[in-house]
């Protein structure tokens, strides 16, 4: 068995396994030289696409299962129905110790409610929380939550809080993250009344938190501080807006520097420039959502992502695996219980 971080990998979860799936953990391999895979998923479906991918074969082990959990299953009947599953698999890998952390592109209802199940919640976190890594023009900002928890109450909010710092200083590497709350305005009068509770709570509160207040929908770009908190629906709401309008000015400059001979010679010169704004704005790049709360690391990737983009997911997922968030987030909730503020 390997000596270093050892993923499970859901290999038939998304749109393109499992040849995306293992191009991905492939590529990460590469770049993680002391890492291992374990790939869950049909080994006669698996082995072919393991072939190409020699160089790493070694540090890859097929965990055969023929069951999947698919696209259109419900949450519900995932987990009924979802056990035996590469999915689940991957997962209770996790559970049982034989992987630090799991990674899926498959049904995102899915994942979650089997996350929960089989790695259940840490002491103090009533619901987990989903992140996004925001590409800002400082460079990423921590959003969460983007769609686990469509409601959340004051006491969530503050949890949300305190594992959105501990996850930014994991993975952005910066050493005392800002935290904002969205809302509707900065005013202190703005906003529904668990937004205020939760601004009341958390400026009031003990964590040395460096929390800056509130923060409004364009301070998310801007990366006006490095982790926003929100409820489930807004963030997603707010995700899937950026996501979409990042794809039309995608299309809007490819329109605007083809349209004719002398904008294409412009594209030629300047197009140093354009390929790093591609780069800023490829989702591949800050590929990968957690689920943070639980207790073992859970990723969710996009279904829809190329190769290069799991493996970022794969790469996200070993760098939680063996930071400090979980110790880090568990001596901040203790400091909230002491204090009263539970999650209902």
């Amino acid at each position: 068995m390997a000596k270093g971080t050892i993923l499970a990998v859901d290999a038939m979860g998304g749109d393109n396994a499992p040849d995306v799936t293992v191009e991905g953990a492939a590529a990460f391999l590469s770049a993680r030289k002391e890492a291992f895979v374990r790939l869950h998923g049909d080994e006669a479906k698996l082995k072919p696409v393991m072939a190409k991918y020699s160089s790493v074969a070694d540090r890859m082990e097929i965990v055969h299962t023929e069951d999947v959990i698919t696209s259109d299953m419900k949450p519900s009947q995932a987990l009924r129905r979802g056990r035996n599953s590469s999915m689940w698999n991957a997962l209770e890998d996790v559970k049982e110790g034989r992987a630090n952390a799991a990674v899926s592109a498959g049904n995102t209802g899915a994942l979650m409610a089997i996350s929960m199940l089989v790695l259940r919640k840490m002491d103090g976190v009533h619901r987990p929380a989903m992140t996004a890594a925001w590409p800002t023009l400082r460079g990423r900002t921590v959003v969460l939550d983007v769609g686990a928890n469509l409601e959340a109450d004051a006491a969530q909010l503050v949890t949300f809080a305190i594992m959105g710092e501990a996850y930014a200083r994991a993975i952005l590497g910066i050493e005392r993250p800002t935290i904002g709350l969205l809302n509707i305005g900065s005013e202190e009068m703005k906003g529904h009344d668990e937004i205020r509770e939760a601004h009341e709570l958390l400026r009031g509160s003990e964590l040395d938190l460096d929390y800056q207040g509130f923060v409004e929908g364009d301070d998310i770009s801007s990366g006006k501080v490095d982790v926003i908190v929100t409820d489930g629906f807004t963030g997603n709401v707010a995700l899937k807006a950026g996501e979409g309008v990042a794809r039309m000015l995608g299309v809007r400059v490819r329109e605007a520097l083809t349209g004719s001979l002398f904008s294409k010679l412009g594209a030629v010169l300047a197009m140093g420039g354009l390929k790093n704004l591609r780069s800023q704005m490829d989702p591949s790049n800050v590929n990968g959502g957690v689920l943070l709360g639980l207790g073992g690391v859970s990723v969710k990737s996009h279904g829809g992502t190329d190769g290069r983009g799991f493996a970022r997911a794969c790469q996200l997922a070993a760098d939680l695996a063996t930071s400090h968030y979980r110790d880090e987030v568990a001596t901040n909730l203790s400091k909230i219980r002491q204090k009263g503020i539970a999650a209902e």
